[in-house]
């Protein structure tokens, strides 16, 4: 393998951790939309949210800012503890959004509700910022062990870090899609997403589906916000707008709307963001990337797997 080979090879590895968690990010945009057509602002400041939630989980367990890395069974419990924690917290408070602040809106037309996603995150950086003391950078404690494998002998290496984020948010993904595809109440979300009121018909209960619907979106962006604060060693007030906005223009990129879709643009938008970064600059990264979702939507307005939606009254 060739030098140049190896750093790509390197850049595919980072890009898959980062795709990974976009993707989980973005899976929250596309199954709102599906269900009532809005796109949620409050869902960057949710994943914003969720790496405090966590960084607090992991200090109550003794796992401060300067926790030695731990190993073993050891971590696979503290890590499934601060999941589940972290996803039931995040959860609850998209369910608490919707409830109290979106679901009152329900048959409003126009901007109005898409208006108050943004004031909710607004919200939601200023109570952080006051329960943080107005901290950033915080650290997050480093309990994950450096350890490292490398590729065919070659200078590519893959971390534990990489290799627990990738199993972590793959298991997800496959638990979302068994759940969606196989469940009684995933039938009733796909229902409710193609025809509300044919659904409503047949006895589904679309506000509970819709609060279920905030729910999932919600915990997952928790499990990607934990992937955040592990990946990058640290979290602040702003993470949520910088993953937030490439998370949703993975959305919009595979289809948004289209689960399959969110996570294939995810995946995308890590791989190009870790590439360009490499080669070019991480400053011209965000050019890239929009610069392909303009062509993409240019020639694909419903997205790379979208399909197109008939309009609802």
């Amino acid at each position: 393998m060739t030098p140049q080979e190896a750093v790509v090879l390197q850049q595919l590895v980072n890009g898959l951790s980062l795709g990974m968690m976009y993707a989980l990010l973005a899976l929250g945009f596309t199954m709102v939309y599906g269900i009532i057509e809005l796109i949620n602002f409050a869902h960057f400041n949710v994943l914003m949210s969720g790496t405090f939630f966590g960084l607090w989980f992991l200090a109550f367990l003794g796992y401060g800012r300067a926790a030695r890395p731990i190993g073993g069974v050891t971590l696979v419990l503290v890590l499934l503890g601060a999941f589940a924690f972290t996803m039931v917290v995040t959860g609850v408070l998209g369910a608490v959004i919707e409830r109290v602040c979106l679901k009152p809106m329900r048959g409003i037309s126009g901007t109005a509700p898409m208006i108050t996603t943004i004031g909710v995150s607004l919200i939601l950086q200023s109570l952080i910022l006051f329960a943080t003391n107005f901290a950033n950078n915080v650290p997050f404690p480093g309990i994950v062990p450096d350890q490292r494998w490398s590729i065919l002998g070659s200078g590519v290496v893959v971390t534990l870090k990489n290799a627990l984020l990738w199993s972590s948010a793959l298991v997800l993904m496959v638990i979302l899609d068994s759940f969606v595809r196989r469940t009684w109440l995933g039938k009733a979300m796909r229902a409710t997403a193609q025809d509300p009121e044919a659904a409503r018909m047949m006895g589904i209960r679309i506000d509970v589906i819709i609060l279920l619907t905030f729910f999932i979106g919600s915990a997952l962006a928790g499990a990607a916000a934990l992937i955040f604060g592990m990946y990058y060693g640290l979290t602040s007030y702003i993470v949520g707008y910088l993953a937030g906005l490439r998370a949703f223009t993975a959305a919009v990129l595979g289809g948004i709307g289209n689960i399959p879709g969110a996570v294939l643009g995810g995946l995308l938008i890590g791989f190009v963001e870790s590439l360009s970064g490499q080669f070019i600059g991480n400053a011209w990264s965000d050019a890239i990337i929009f610069a392909i979702l303009i062509v993409v939507l240019v020639f694909r307005p419903n997205g790379l797997l979208g399909m197109a939606r008939s309009q609802r009254a």
